[in-house]
C-alpha cells in the first residue's frame, strides 16, 4: 500500500512541476492579444449665464443659485465616475461652450477637476445674451477640436434670452454633432426674480421683462452687443421677470437632437442615463498574459506541495491501519 502511494505521489509532484514549468515558460514568453475597449470621455457643460444665479433650488434645506446647485450635482456625479473615466469641464454663455480643458483621467485629477468645478463663475461670462439652442453647434466643433471624442452632459435651465422667434432660432434639422447628449435640468417651475449682479458680485436689481423681450429687428443689434452687460434693472417688482426651470423645452431640444433629458434633483436618473450613452470611441488595448501565467505557476508550485504532504499523511495512515491489523 505505501508502495502505491509512493507511486502516485511521484506522479502527481511530477504532474504539477510541468504545469509550473509551463505556465513559467509561457509567462517569461509573455503573450498578448488585442482586446476592443470602449473609452468613456465626458465634456460636462455648466450653463453660468445669469439665470441660473436665480435661488429658487435647495442643498440641505437652505435656497442656493442654480448655479451653486448645479455645482454641487456635478461634484456627486464627479464621485461615482470609475477610474479610466476622461472628463472635460466647460462652460456655456453667449452662444458657445469654452472648455477648461480637454479631457483628463478622473481619478489621477479628481481634485483638480472638483477645483475647476468649485471655480465656476458667472463673472467669467463672455456673452450678455443666452442662446442655448444656437450652442449645439459650436459645442460638436468644439469637441471635434479635442484628441478624442466625448459625450456631453449639459447643465442648464433651459433659459433662452432673449426669447426665441421665427428669425433667431437655430434650425438643428441637419444637426449630426450629437450622439445621445444628456441634458440636465437645473432649477424649479415656479417663477422666481432673476438677480443681476455688477462685476464686484453686489447686488443691483433684478432683470426686467424687457431683458428678455426680443423684437423684430434687434436681432442684429443683440449680437452686436453680445460681449456686453445689460445693467438696466426692473423699475418695480411687478416689471421683474420670473425664471424658470422649462423643462418640456430640453425635453424637446434633447428629442431634436436624439438626445436625453434628466431633472438635476435626480442624480441616480442622471448617472443610469449616463450608463445608456455610447462610448465616446473604441480602442484597442495589448492585455499582457504574464501575470496571468505567473500566478497559475504560483498557485501549481503551492499546490504541488500540499498535495505531497496530503498523500504522505494518507500513506502513514493506511500503513498505520494495516500494521494494526496484522
Amino acid at each position: 500500500m505505501k508502495k502505491y502511494f509512493t507511486k502516485i505521489k511521484s506522479n502527481t509532484s511530477l504532474v504539477f512541476l510541468f504545469l509550473t514549468f509551463t505556465c513559467l515558460v509561457i509567462a517569461f514568453i509573455n503573450p498578448k492579444f488585442i482586446m476592443k475597449k470602449d473609452i468613456t470621455n465626458y465634456i460636462f457643460v455648466v450653463d453660468i449665464t445669469q439665470s441660473m444665479l436665480t435661488q429658487d433650488t435647495k442643498i440641505n434645506g437652505e435656497k442656493v443659485s442654480r448655479l451653486k446647485y448645479a455645482k454641487n450635482t456635478l461634484h456627486k456625479v464627479l464621485e461615482q465616475l470609475p477610474c479610466k473615466t476622461k472628463v472635460s469641464i466647460g462652460m456655456f454663455a453667449g452662444v458657445s461652450v469654452a472648455a477648461t480643458y480637454t479631457p483628463i483621467e478622473i481619478c489621477e485629477n479628481f481634485s483638480a477637476v472638483n477645483e475647476t468645478v468649485e471655480r465656476l463663475d458667472w463673472r467669467s461670462v463672455w456673452a450678455g445674451n443666452t442662446r442655448l439652442r444656437a450652442s449645439m453647434i459650436n459645442l460638436a466643433r468644439l469637441i471635434r477640436s479635442f484628441p478624442e471624442s466625448a459625450q456631453v452632459v449639459y447643465f442648464t435651465d433651459g433659459e433662452e434670452a432673449p426669447f426665441l422667434h421665427a428669425f433667431n432660432t437655430e434650425d438643428l434639422n441637419q444637426f449630426q454633432g450629437a450622439n445621445n447628449w444628456l441634458f440636465v435640468g437645473i432649477g424649479s417651475d415656479v417663477g422666481t426674480p432673476i438677480p443681476k449682479y455688477d462685476n464686484k458680485n453686489q447686488l443691483i436689481g433684478y432683470w426686467s421683462n424687457e431683458s428678455f423681450a426680443l423684437q423684430p429687428g434687434v436681432a442684429q443689434i443683440s449680437a452686436q452687443n453680445a460681449g456686453g452687460r445689460d445693467n438696466n434693472v426692473s423699475s418695480a417688482s411687478y416689471d421683474r421677470y420670473l425664471s424658470r426651470l422649462d423643462e418640456e423645452y430640453l425635453k424637446s431640444l434633447a428629442q431634436e437632437i436624439k438626445g436625453d433629458y434628466v431633472n438635476g434633483s435626480d442624480i441616480k436618473g442622471i448617472l443610469s442615463a449616463m450608463k445608456k450613452q455610447p462610448s465616446a470611441w473604441r480602442d484597442d488595448t495589448k492585455v499582457q498574459l504574464r501575470n496571468i501565467f505567473s500566478f497559475f505557476a504560483l498557485i501549481f508550485f503551492i499546490i504541488q506541495f500540499l498535495t505531497i504532504d496530503r498523500l504522505k499523511l494518507l500513506a502513514n495512515i493506511k500503513y498505520g491501519k494495516s500494521k494494526n491489523t496484522n
